[in-house]
């Protein structure tokens, strides 16, 4: 029995622990009787420990540790500590009942009996609370009910040795994780899990395993080391930290303990349920579209939700497949095709189509020669759109190509939608911005928009350009062109400082349908710099491919993006690095690299005339230069910024060694990877939004407050493409820091055939739930797995009841 200081002695029950059984014996019905919720007047806590062994060192530590916790900290938080190894206290009602949480501090092996077991059984029944630390996930090993109750069983031989490592302290809204580090650094005998309970249980952190050896049955990226849930009418937290009694001793680790004392012994409530897979409900808002009509949905591109909750999306202008394609640029309807509005109302649960306007977008699939990703590319409503009606959608007509030269117009107009009719106005179209765009070749049109704080509307635009020419590596080759305008040289578009194409720009529109360039955007547009007339005020961001999706947080006014990379699918020490597709927090105006870096300022090789297949130097990523002869913006490019997300086929945030220049080797067998929670293949950036939770709002099915501030990122596919939350670190986000935390949405945003498979666009909603568009299953149309959905929390408010809180915790 563990010797305890004073204070304690006077709570202790004496006795020692039960024999070990040899044979699996699930627990014995009891007749116990216990209040229910269990504990009275007084808040107490019973640390029970014991062993089969030797009983562990760290056992002292943690009862002093549990005890000084009880008595610190506000009145409301405190309460008294009693200890035991007495496993009979399990089969005494009048002990049991009194205790508002149990804390089992203990070894290895078989400690409770089958009626010992059983009253631990009704005492979590009956509403109470349990914590387990460290190897109390090795205590009674053969009980079903009880590694249920821990949640996870170690496997053997892990944790033999404390190791220095880095927690990923993911939940920050938790009594146990609130006030700690969001990167917590601290030795610690660390467990690997047979099964990890990810999903199942509540997992508020995660060690890294990349900081330290995890040795044999290493569970990844995903490493749960705390976790919480609702178990059996009581609550149930485990922590498998502790393994030291040092850890005792750290006032972070005592911060946690507190945490999970206060919500197992019913002092403050926690949400527990919050990433437990099984509290999310992903259903199907549209049926598949009438044979030869896009009545439900057009070929899914983009979606909007307005305040009252209607969702507006859009349909690029790809046809249903029984549709004709025309590609013949002899004649007047080629790539002609109708770009779509259509609204789901969740009064009516109904569809209308809103709007079709004709877009060039309709040229089908093939080469990068045929077909084209032009059409209705974005839509957002205006912030006063309750009142005013206006919408405003990114596209390109049809009426405005020039056949001859293989040239469109890309415009962003607004228009009024008449809630009369339920139809936008098409003769109310007022043209903010437009500026022009080779059609020749696919692809990268871009398409997002987004509105901050200050209702400035963010206009993502692609490269509109081919890697084709390029092996996949950087689209820098200067020579392909039709009639003399350049498709396959991004710094023709993307690095040319007086081009909007591969953009994000920032306008302020006015009411009379023009538009005012807001202070702080990359240029003004006046620059003296090499002579002048040779930037575009209304660029934010420069050096972006094909940024389809992009989300403003109104609450820090940070911009999310995330763009395609290019084909290539391994590095080249020639060339440089793989295709990267990317994510960026942008937290100010910035060139964020393409086509001369990627990732975290990873250069590509330059290539120029005569001879394009002939390498040169590699780009300087802190002072760009664009030389190409179809540059007609500066020379000198503002330095790149590092972006915050970026992988490959072979996984994520690849990295090299670097000589000492900064030149990564891309040696593929000294390639490193800094982001291992994701990798690509066939890979196509879909950014999400950064979820902020409204705790005033009485929807029934909003996301709970654990996701506030976790920026959704995600890939049109669903094998090993990223569909994660993530975390940054407000110190370095925005300046190319890397995320400090990753979990996986593969089950509450479900992946599969007859899931979300190919997740297109996804924005939160004012009542708080997920809606997601489906691409899809085929490519430049719809069929009848494209769909708008809803994933919904079903998981209820946090816990216990405030009925049920102890006397010193109720408000």
């Amino acid at each position: 029995m563990a010797v305890v200081s004073g204070a304690l002695l006077t709570g202790m029950l004496s006795g020692g622990t039960a024999s070990a059984r040899p044979f699996p014996d699930e627990p014995a019905g009891t007749t116990m009787s216990l209040p229910s919720p269990p504990g009275g007047a007084e808040t107490r806590v019973l640390v029970f420990h014991g062993s089969t062994g030797a009983e562990a060192p760290n056992v002292d530590a943690g009862i002093e540790a549990i005890e000084k916790i009880g008595n610190s900290g506000p009145a409301e938080e405190r309460f008294t500590t009693e200890a035991s190894s007495n496993a009979s206290v399990f089969t005494n009602e009048r002990k049991l009942g009194r205790y508002h949480a149990i804390v089992f501090l203990t070894g290895g092996g078989d400690i409770l009996d089958a009626e010992q077991e059983a009253g631990l059984e009704a005492y979590v029944e009956a509403g109470g609370g349990f914590l387990g630390i460290h190897d109390a996930a090795r205590t009674e090993p053969y009980s079903t009910w009880f590694g249920e109750l821990i949640g996870a069983r170690p496997t053997a031989g892990s944790g033999a040795k404390a190791q220095r490592a880095t927690v990923e302290v993911g939940d920050r809204v938790h009594p146990a994780t609130k006030s700690l580090p969001l990167e917590w650094k601290r030795p610690d005998k660390w467990l690997n899990w047979k099964e990890n309970p990810s999903g199942k249980v509540h997992t508020i952190a995660r060690v890294r395993e990349a900081t330290y050896t995890p040795g044999d049955g290493a569970n990844g990226a995903d490493h749960p080391v705390s976790w919480c849930r609702d178990y059996d009418g009581g609550r149930s937290f485990y922590t498998a930290m502790g393994g030291t009694a040092e850890s005792f001793a750290e006032a972070d680790f005592r911060d946690h303990l507190r945490g999970a004392l206060m919500w197992t012994a019913r002092l403050t409530q926690a949400d527990c349920k919050a990433s437990i897979d099984a509290n999310y409900k992903a259903e199907r808002l549209t049926e598949p579209n009438q044979p030869g009509q896009n009545d439900q949905i057009g070929e899914p591109h983009g979606l909007v939700t307005a305040k009252d909750g209607r969702v507006f999306y859009i349909g690029r202008g790809g046809a249903d497949s029984s549709q004709p394609v025309v590609t013949d640029w002899a004649d007047p309807n080629v790539g002609k095709g109708q770009g779509q509005v259509h609204v789901w109302d969740p009064k009516t649960d109904e569809v209308s189509l809103a709007a079709s306007l004709t877009v060039f977008g309709n040229k089908g699939g093939g080469d990068e020669l045929v077909k084209n990703e032009e059409g209705l590319l974005g839509i957002e409503l205006d912030p006063e759109f309750e009142d005013n009606g206006w919408v405003y959608l990114h596209y390109t007509p049809h009426s405005e190509i020039d056949r001859d030269k293989h040239v469109g117009e890309r415009r962003v107009s607004r228009f009024t939608f008449d809630e009369s009719t339920g139809k936008l106005d098409l003769d109310s179209e007022k043209v903010l911005l437009d500026w022009p765009v080779q059609i020749h070749s696919c692809c990268h049109a871009g398409g997002g928009m987004a509105w901050d704080s200050d209702d400035n509307l963010y206009i993502a635009t692609g490269d509109t350009n081919s890697s084709q020419f390029t092996d996949g590596y950087s689209g820098n080759n200067p020579e392909p062109n039709f009639k003399g305008l350049s498709f396959a040289d991004a710094r023709r578009t993307s690095g040319n400082t007086n081009n909007l194409n591969g953009k994000i720009l920032r306008i302020h529109p006015e009411d009379d349908g023009t538009y005012s360039l807001p202070k702080g955007n990359l240029f003004t547009g006046d620059e003296p710099d090499e002579g002048g007339g040779k930037t575009r005020g209304e660029i934010y961001v420069m050096g972006v491919r094909n940024p389809s999706r992009i989300a403003v947080d109104k609450k820090t006014d940070t911009l999310y993006a995330g763009w395609v990379g290019p084909d290539a699918g391994a590095p080249s020490t020639t060339w440089g690095p793989a295709k990267y597709d990317t994510f960026a927090a942008i937290t100010g105006p910035g060139n964020h690299g393409w086509p001369y870096c990627m990732g975290n300022k990873q250069p590509y090789r330059d290539r120029n005339l005569p001879d394009p297949a002939k390498p040169l130097d590699w780009y300087d990523c802190d002072a760009p230069k664009n030389e190409s002869p179809n540059n007609d913006g500066l020379v000198n490019l503002p330095p790149v910024t590092g972006n915050t997300i970026w992988y490959s086929p072979d996984g994520g945030g690849p990295d090299f060694p670097r000589d000492e220049n900064g030149v990564p080797s891309y040696d593929d067998a000294e390639q490193f990877f800094r982001l291992p929670w994701l990798k690509g293949g066939g890979q196509a950036a879909m950014n999400g939004p950064l979820y902020r939770y409204d705790a005033d709002s009485d929807s029934d099915v909003k996301w709970p407050a654990y996701w506030d501030g976790k920026w959704f990122v995600g890939d049109l596919y669903d094998a090993d493409q990223p569909r994660h939350a993530v975390l940054t670190d407000p110190k370095t986000v925005g300046k190319g820091g890397l995320p400090v935390h990753a979990e996986s949405l593969k089950k509450i945003v479900p992946v599969g055939e007859n899931g979300i498979r190919n997740l297109m666009d996804w924005k939160f909603g004012p009542d708080g739930a997920l809606y997601v568009l489906d691409y899809g299953r085929g490519f430049f149309t719809s069929d009848d797995k494209s769909a708008l959905w809803r994933v919904t929390y079903t998981g209820g408010g946090p816990t216990p009841a405030a009925g049920d809180l102890a006397g010193k915790g109720k408000s």
